[in-house]
């Protein structure tokens, strides 16, 4: 594993675990259960750590997917450049990177 690999991943943690270092966004569809629920799913995916190479393949804890209330759900994490236009030039620097992390319902995926 490169040393930008461990960098992203500390980055997404941080951002998945604390919401900071990024935007959050959810689908209609998660805003739909409710605040009490919505809550519920920050604090799970805050605590998510089934990473595995069928869901992590990079190591970058950049998505997860799991049943919450009986419900699939998932989280995935995307970079962009720091305009939100395009992809980021490189995902390791939070300089030039804007991280969202976003909430969604398996079937909105």
């Amino acid at each position: 594993m490169s040393a930008d690999t461990d960098r992203i991943r500390t980055l997404n943690d941080e951002l998945r675990r604390q919401l900071s270092g990024g935007r959050a966004v959810m689908t209609p569809g998660v805003a739909a259960l409710g605040s009490e629920a919505v809550q519920r799913l920050v604090q799970t995916i805050a605590i998510f750590d089934d990473f595995c190479t069928a869901n992590d393949p990079h190591s970058e804890h950049d998505f997860g997917a799991f049943e919450f209330d009986g419900t699939p759900v998932m989280f995935k994490i995307d970079y962009y450049d720091k305009d939100l236009n395009f992809h980021s030039p490189d995902p390791a620097d939070p300089a030039v990177t804007e991280r969202v992390i976003t909430l969604m319902l398996a079937e909105e995926y």
